[in-house]
């Protein structure tokens, strides 16, 4: 039996395994998050992994709010740096494997191919910034991790670019979209497949990895999917990332090649409009 600790185990991705795992017969997985274990309370984690016998950590817990962490630094920078720093020294006393999900915001956008896991991040953001922090300080730490990079994450569960159109859908006739910032949609049903197919491979070749679906989009073009698959009639507009300010700035290009851990993992890279039909069952966005 294998045994593992999901932390952050209420969000959307912790959500998406708890599915995946329920068809594992080999696998022990528990699943934490705040307040039972903070990973940025070093004494609440040495407690745990004391306590429990494990063999991986797949750390799904992380601040993901762009713009607001352009004023609220400390807290992204304690979430999504200092406490992969510490999951990373408590797994590495205890000989626990570390799976730690990244971002393709480590990237500056500046490329129009591909990135691959060798070229250099240049973060644009707090938010970038404090994950590229998180992902050196696990290097630094221990060397049994896969530092899994991700793009533009939705599902049934939590907060998402899918819920926020349908709830804008619902009073408006008309929704203007970015058109210039491209990258890949990724459900994280089959981000948790791959994870766990990780986990069940006992693999030690470990390092960096790319994820997300097939495919290259807009988020213009992203939302009009959206709308066209759950049978929703409203005008998409395209515009400018200049004509939509926010706080954090994005990159223009953030597509992520995924060769690698299709090779390492024999993994299949499912398109992202197929991967979107299969939450269009969401009734009503929470």
């Amino acid at each position: 039996m294998i045994k593992a600790l999901v932390t952050g185990g209420n969000g959307q991705l912790a959500q998406s395994l708890k599915d995946v795992v329920n068809h594992q017969d080999e696998l022990d997985v528990d699943f934490q998050d705040l307040p039972d274990l903070d990973i940025t309370n070093k004494q609440q984690l040495e407690s745990y992994f004391s306590n429990n016998e494990l063999d991986y950590c797949i750390n799904c817990a992380a601040y993901t709010a762009v713009d607001l962490a352009e004023e609220q630094s400390d807290l992204a920078y304690a979430v999504n740096a200092e406490g992969p720093k510490y999951l990373a020294e408590v797994c590495q006393k205890h000989q626990v494997t570390l799976i730690h999900i990244s971002t393709d915001f480590v990237f500056d956008g500046q490329k129009r191919i591909p990135y691959l896991e060798t070229d250099a991040p240049n973060p644009l953001s707090v938010y970038g910034a404090s994950k590229l922090q998180g992902e050196r300080s696990i290097q630094e730490t221990t060397e049994a991790y896969f530092i899994v990079r991700t793009s533009w994450l939705y599902s049934e569960y939590g907060n998402n670019f899918i819920k926020t159109m349908l709830r804008l859908s619902e009073t408006r006739d008309e929704i203007s979209v970015v058109s210039d910032q491209i990258g890949s949609p990724t459900y994280a049903g089959d981000l948790a497949e791959v994870l766990i197919k990780i986990v069940l491979s006992s693999s030690i070749s470990y390092g960096i990895y790319h994820y997300s679906n097939g495919g290259i989009v807009s988020w213009y073009d992203f939302a009009s999917e959206i709308f066209k698959q759950f049978g929703k009639k409203i005008e998409v507009k395209p515009i400018k990332t200049k004509d939509y300010p926010t706080a954090a700035k994005r990159p223009k290009y953030s597509v992520l090649d995924t060769t690698k851990i299709k090779n390492n993992f024999d993994c299949t890279i499912k398109d992202w409009q197929g991967s979107l039909n299969k939450v269009i069952y969401i009734n009503e966005p929470n």
